[in-house]
Formats: C-alpha cells, structure tokens, sequence
C-alpha cells in the first residue's frame, strides 16, 4: 500500500561546508536556561555521551558549563569537567564520560557560570561479564503534531529502563499543512517552523521543539538512547540519490539540505561524533551487553539503499504492476551496501563465536514479507472514507489483487538485499533477533528465507503518535496476520512502543500501548506479548 511512505537521505557534509562559523567566540557567563533538558546516549563499559543545549538571548557566544556525574541520584560528583556550549553548534554540549565502572547506573547534570543548573538525567553503563537480564524500550515515529508524547510518559516511569533504541523519525520535516497537522491544530502542537524545512535553522529548530516537549524530556532524563536517523529527519522516502519529499527545482541541492540535516542531527542528538575519515552518514555501530547480547545498528537510508520502486503512471494497471516489479527484483537493487553488510556479518559472528545466546538488529524499516491482502473485508469502512482516501485504497486493492507487497519502501521493496543478508545470517552462525520502526504498526514476525528456513525474528514497533493505516482501516492488522506467513500479530489501531526483555533462556517483547494520544491523563496495557528461544533451540513465535 503505497499511501505516501517515507525516505531518507545521500551523501556526506560537513559544517564547514554549511558555511557554520567555526571559530569560538568569546566564552562568557551569561543568564542561560536549560530549556531542553538533558540527554545521554550511546553508552558503553566505562561511561556515555551526555547532552545539553544552552538557551540564550540572541547574539550570545559560546557559553561555558560545568558537567557533573554521580553514582546516586542524590550523591555528590565523583566526576566533573568543563565544556562549552559553542554558539557554531547551536549551543548545544555533547561530552563523551569515561573511566566509570561497567553496568551501573549513574546521574549527571550541568551547571552554569550564572548558577543555573540543569535537570538530573540517568543512564547505566554497558556491563561486562555475566549478566541475567537486559530491558530495552523500542521506539520510533513521533509526529509532534500528531499527538501528545504520552507512551514517552509511560517510558519514563518504568522501574528498570537499561536502555531505550530510537529507531528514527524523531522528527518530521513537514509544515503547517502537511502530513496529520489537524490533530495538531486541536492540541497547539503546531510545527515549528510552520513551513517544510530545507535549511540548517530550520532543521534545528524542528529538533528544539521535539526536545521541548516535557515527556519527551523526561523519557531523555530517564535512561541512554541508541538512536539511527530513518527517513524524515531529513525527508520523506529518500535514498542514496534524492527524495521523494525533496524537488530540486524548488528545494535547491538535495546534498545541502541533507548535510543541513545531518549537522542538526550531531547537534541536537546523543550520539557520538563520526569518527574522523567517516562520512557522517556511516552511523553503523555496535553494543555489547556482558555475556548475554550483542546489539548491531545498521543504517538503511543514507549509505547504499537504491531508489525504490514505485508504480507510475495516473491510473495504474497490468503493465505497470508488471514495470515495477521487474524493477523490485533486480538484483543489484541495495539496502545497506556491501561495507556495512561486512561489517554486520563480522559483529554477528563475533558473537556468536563468544558464546552470546542473543544478537539484535536495530534497523529502520520492517524486514518480513508482507504481501498486499485482500481488502474485501475492509470494503464497508472503505466506503465510508473521504473520496481521496477511498479512491487511493482502491487503488492499492487493485495492486494487491495484482501481487504487489504492502511497502515497497521495507525490505519487501528490496528482495534480492534481503535475501543477501539472510545468507550472511547463516555464515555468522546466528539468528537474530530483527528490532523495526518506520511503520507505525506493532508486529511480531517470523523471517523465513527464499528456501522456506526460519532465519530471525522480528519485533516491529508502533509509533509514539504518528498515524497509521489502522487509523483509515480499523482490523487491518488483522487481516494482514491471516494473510501472511510471516505475520504472527500486527497492530495497525494502537500507539506506544516495545519493550524488550533478553534473559539467556527467552527473548520476551510486550507491545505496550497508551490509550490515548488526545489528552492527558491515559492509561496503558500490553495489547501483546511474544517469546522467543535463542537461536539454537529457535521456533516460530510464540504468544504469551
């Protein structure tokens, strides 16, 4: 069903190449705020990267702050440093914390010359060793606009929160008058900027506004994330060469904007800095958690991915069907790009040969076959819809019924790719355990390669706000599962995230959902839960 899906990005930049300033002005204690919150992310063994953002009066230099960090929330430091908040880099902090202790949990702040101080956030090291549980919260799509941020809420309130893995979409580029802005228009979160943003201010002030959000700021205080980029922090369905979302003629150079985007994103994210002779797009990177799990995330929109194929043509038929599917099977067609493919073969090995009973892999978009269903049991709702969702939806019915997948923008897009990294897979000696974003659906499924042979699992997780097709089609996700081999449980209704439970005997996910994004308060239920043995023992899923 190809109702507007989304994208991602190209090439390389750097701030120089923005034309940024680059030399520091004149550091200065000035009355600043903490307007954003805090932030830590990627965490390792020996400490994280943590993050803060000065808010300053216009035409403010760089501003010096003081970072601290303790092993209890209400402890005294036992490590402190200086930074600054450098007026090039939006005054935001990012430090890189080291020489801590493996699998702790510890709290750190800023301060300021002025004597401003800055909320308490909290993240825990990466063990080492044996370990006999790990938590993880799953999460993506969170159309600011689109709702309230209740499921980050929710997350913060968790009693053991290791980790949480953003799987992208952590904004959207749209303006005022695009995609889901009149649930928006109700609730005042309106974008800002209100229009589509192109440029570097733009993109950084898209990225104030999600990081002003106070649940999001407490889920941010609450634990370290592990985020990727998908598509929409820069724009909607892009790959390596451009956009769907991006027209040069009226948006300028697709290089620029991206590299804006990416600026932003180093900016105003928790993430460690490329390393230097990287691209900034090579954001591939690997966690390990003890003895228990090793955790790989792959980038699937800047590095490798292939244009994706799409019917054209106004009123779509037989020869189109055909035109694009020609084009979906060919097999150089990529999505991570022989390198990264590499790479993520030798992290999987590595850990199975360590004797991990788990590997994880964090991508962006939905890797099971998804095959378009039958929408007859849909057609009462169908009716009922506006004219301009009935006549799209029965244009996808017509693909359907022609053999077309549900998401040419997934792995299902991507056929020959998938099946290429399945083989690696199998070299690795390991049967992950696939973790999804990008669809605003919840989905538990079992990966088959093309010779039938169970290869992964996946755990697919729904958006925090943004809408999906369960808002048009109530009961799609369930005709999806009786559609599809693949599909063990689909929540196309429901917003929230995933929250995932590793021990060495069982992979557990419960797909918890808010049962509202309209107001405040909500309450929350697991609407799911499914388990999975480690790879030796691995069986399709199986419903708790």
């Amino acid at each position: 069903m190809t109702i507007n899906r989304r994208g991602a990005l190209a090439l390389l930049g750097s701030g120089a190449a923005l034309g940024v300033p680059g030399a520091a002005q004149t550091a200065q204690p000035v009355a600043a705020r903490f307007a954003h919150g805090i932030a830590s992310g990627d965490p390792a063994a020996d400490g994280a990267v943590i993050w803060t953002r000065i808010t300053a009066d216009a035409g403010v230099g760089d501003v010096p702050v003081t970072w601290h960090v303790a092993a209890a929330a209400d402890g005294k430091p036992i490590a402190s440093g200086k930074a600054t908040a450098r007026a090039a880099a939006d005054h935001t902090v990012k430090v890189e914390v080291t020489r801590l202790k493996a699998g702790r949990d510890y709290w750190y702040w800023f301060t300021t010359a002025s004597g401003h101080r800055s909320p308490v956030g909290r993240f825990r090291t990466l063990p080492k060793g044996a370990i006999d549980s790990l938590v993880l919260a799953v999460a993506s799509c969170q159309l600011y606009p689109g709702g309230l941020f209740n499921a980050y809420a929710d997350m913060a309130a968790l009693p053991r929160l290791d980790a949480v893995l953003h799987l992208g979409d952590y904004i959207y580029e749209y303006g005022a008058e695009g995609y889901g802005v009149e649930v928006g228009k109700k609730l005042g979160r309106l974008p800002d900027p209100p229009h589509e943003i192109l440029t570097l201010a733009d993109y950084r002030r898209r990225h104030a506004q999600v990081k002003g959000d106070a649940d999001m700021q407490a889920a941010h205080a609450r634990a370290a994330f592990i985020c990727v980029w998908d598509d929409h922090e820069v724009a909607n369905d892009s790959w390596i060469g451009g956009a769907e979302n991006h027209d040069p003629a009226t948006e300028g150079n697709w290089k620029a904007r991206k590299a804006a985007a990416m600026q932003a994103y180093f900016e105003w994210m928790p993430i460690r800095d490329p390393k230097q002779g990287r691209p900034w797009d090579a954001i591939n990177r690997s966690f390990e958690f003890g003895d228990l799990a090793t955790l790989a995330m792959v980038e699937t929109r800047l590095l490798a991915r292939s244009e994706q194929a799409e019917v054209k043509g106004g009123t779509p038929g037989p020869e189109q069907y055909a035109a694009v599917m020609a084009e979906r099977a060919r097999p150089e067609r990529e999505m991570l790009g022989a390198d990264q493919q590499r790479w993520l073969e030798g992290v999987l090995a590595a850990s199975v040969q360590a004797n991990k009973p788990w590997q994880m892999l964090g991508n962006q978009v939905l890797m099971a076959r998804v095959a378009g269903p039958n929408l007859t049991s849909l057609a009462p709702h169908i009716a009922k819809l506006p004219e301009v969702y009935r006549k799209r939806l029965q244009q996808a019915a017509a693909g359907f019924e022609a053999g077309l997948p549900f998401n040419f923008d997934a792995w299902d897009g991507y056929p020959a790719a998938r099946e290429r990294l399945y083989a690696a897979f199998r070299r690795a000696g390991s049967k992950p355990i696939v973790l999804a974003g990008d669809s605003h659906a919840a989905w538990a499924n079992d990966l088959y390669d093309d010779a039938g042979m169970l290869v992964a699992s996946e755990f697919g997780s729904t958006a925090i706000t943004s809408p999906s097709y369960g808002s048009l089609l109530p009961g799609l996700g369930v005709v999806l599962a009786e559609a599809n081999r693949e599909v063990a449980f689909c929540d196309q209704d429901n917003k929230g995230y995933t929250l995932l439970t590793l021990t060495p005997s069982a992979a557990t996910a419960e797909f918890v959902t808010v049962s509202t994004i309209l107001a405040k308060p909500f309450g929350r239920k697991v609407a799911a839960t499914y388990r999975v043995a480690p790879a030796a023992q691995r069986a399709p899923l199986q419903r708790v």
